[in-house]
């Protein structure tokens, strides 16, 4: 399979970028232009095309303050991707006076996957979510890392004062429908499937590193796990 690149500039100066498949595999479909897009998915609704907004409004603060929840998508220079889950109590990222975001760095593994990407391009992409509500808050911007002592203060916590914090500039920001969460009843306890029908985190790890783990029990993982929650 073979990818290549190309950035659109809109007229209101962003860049849109296409990712141009070609497959051998797949029967050599190939999808090169807007137009070749437009012609096999057809033409976005008005209300898709117009609800995108370039600032955080009353509406999205709402959502922000209620969201426990967000998924922080970056990538490299050489388009190397990233989808990191980050989570908190609701509001943990909190919107500034002039409607920048500020989302704090919680402990994790020290992979650094994200916060490296963001150092190298500063550029990231979030989806938040709010338990029961099937619509999502996408937003899209600028991300630089802060040690400011206002930024971190601002995202402390009964808990902890984070290392650093991502500062994101809001570029974009818009509601994205229902339909995937309705799809997926997400949300729906109906749907929700046992624990136990997958290995535990340990048994998943041990077979994809081919390390050598103790053996551990989901709840003892879950309970190692409290210090840093």
């Amino acid at each position: 399979m073979r990818y290549t690149q190309t950035w659109l500039t809109r007229p209101s100066g962003f860049l849109d970028y296409i990712a141009c498949i070609t497959s051998t595999d797949w029967g050599a479909m190939t999808y090169t232009t807007n137009i070749d897009l437009r012609s096999l998915c057809g033409p976005p609704s008005g209300r898709a095309a117009r609800k995108e907004i370039h600032q955080i409004d009353d509406i999205c603060r709402r959502y922000i303050a209620l969201s426990p929840f967000v998924v922080m998508s970056t990538c490299d220079r050489a388009f190397n991707l990233d989808a990191s889950p980050r989570g908190g109590a609701p509001g943990f990222v909190r919107v500034t006076d002039s409607g920048d975001l500020l989302l704090p760095d919680s402990p994790g593994n020290n992979r650094l996957d994200s916060i490296q990407n963001i150092a190298e391009t500063g550029r990231i992409g979030l989806l938040f979510m709010v338990p029961g509500v099937k619509e999502i808050l996408r937003v899209n911007g600028q991300a630089r890392l802060s040690v400011d002592p206002e930024h971190l203060q601002a995202c402390t916590d009964d808990r902890r004062v984070p290392k650093l914090v991502v500062h994101i500039g809001v570029e974009s920001a818009y509601m994205h429908c229902a339909k995937a969460l309705m799809r997926s009843q997400l949300w729906d306890a109906s749907s929700h499937v046992l624990r136990e029908l997958l290995p535990t985190m340990s048994e998943m790890i041990q077979a994809h590193s081919g390390m050598n783990l103790a053996p551990e029990s989901q709840a003892d993982i879950e309970r190692r796990y409290q210090p840093d929650l």
